[in-house]
């Protein structure tokens, strides 16, 4: 069973774990977080979570039954009803429909609870994975876009249609609960 949790300080040692051993399969469809990234990691997830704490940005991460992380789905530069969407998924945990449930989640999450009204994302035109999951989860193309020299689309998607519950979420989706569990399936 995966659960998607908010992002809190005891994520840390199993997201570095994550991270680290995807970094290379990362790296081959989006720019390196660099080497700073990894030897700045704990000050830079405190500084993360007290955005967090501030309404800035949610940060969710998917676990499996062994709390390893096995995904993140990001809502950054929350503002005015709108916030950009970004998600990564384990390598070992490709393929199988998790970011395509994670952002689901994370949608009906960022109408029901964060109260927003849009989302925003963007991709490179050859992430096929990446372009598939925007796709079957109500984002639209809304223009083109350099990413790092690379040809990439932006995608949007209208939450008003998630509703006043977990619509979209899926059966056994739900949201909502304590100490930052929001939902498993």
């Amino acid at each position: 069973m995966h659960r998607l949790e908010a992002l809190r300080l005891g994520h840390a040692p199993a997201l570095l774990a994550f991270e680290r051993e995807n970094r290379a399969y990362f790296a081959a469809s989006i720019s390196d977080r660099g080497d700073a990234y990894f030897a700045e990691f704990d000050v830079r997830l405190r500084e993360l979570l007290a955005d967090q704490a501030a309404g800035l940005l949610r940060f969710h991460v998917v676990v499996d039954d062994a709390d390893a992380v096995l995904g993140r789905v990001n809502l950054v530069d929350v503002a005015e009803g709108s916030a950009e969407l970004g998600y990564r998924v384990a390598e070992r945990a490709a393929g199988r429909g998790l970011a395509t449930a994670a952002v689901r989640k994370v949608c009906a999450l960022a109408a029901t609870t964060y109260g927003l009204r849009t989302l925003r994302a963007v991709t490179t035109t050859d992430n096929s994975a990446s372009r598939a999951v925007l796709a079957r989860t109500g984002f639209l193309v809304t223009g083109d876009i350099d990413l790092n020299g690379r040809p990439g689309l932006r995608f949007a998607r209208d939450l008003s249609a998630v509703g006043d519950g977990p619509a979209g979420a899926g059966p056994g989706q739900g949201i909502g609960s304590t100490a930052g569990l929001i939902g498993d399936w």
